[in-house]
């Protein structure tokens, strides 16, 4: 059995709780779904965004939410095929209008794009 804690450490215990307790809560993305994006993916998402939305702590926060609530809602693969869609289709040319135009393609991005608005919905 342990000897009860002196009143101060006491007293400072109590504060921590009461501290924690009313810090102001970080929209966080489930944790309970399998972590099946590489951290380097992840990392690459969270440069991009905060980059985009400002390099502080706030954002590396909620860009980092972001992709959390991204990987809980479309598995890895998806998410690389409408990175690559995207990314083909910002070059110009004949070539790349199928990536542009045909609806699988659109719909790959379309879930892509919900995803990020679930996000933006849940961490910013």
């Amino acid at each position: 059995m342990s000897a009860p804690l002196p009143r101060a450490e006491a007293l400072a215990a109590a504060l921590v709780a009461l501290a924690l307790a009313a810090a102001p809560a970080v929209a966080q993305a489930p944790t309970d779904l399998p972590n099946d994006y590489p951290t380097i993916a992840r990392a690459d998402y969270v440069f991009g965004c905060m980059a985009a939305n400002g390099e502080t702590r706030t954002a590396l926060e909620r860009c980092s939410c972001s992709i959390d609530v991204i990987a809980s809602v479309l598995p890895y693969e998806q998410y690389v095929q409408a990175e690559t869609i995207l990314s083909v289709s910002r070059v110009g040319g004949e070539k790349t209008s199928m990536f542009k135009s045909s609806p699988v393609m659109n719909k790959i991005v379309a879930e892509l794009r919900r995803a990020q608005a679930e996000a933006e919905i849940r961490c910013f």
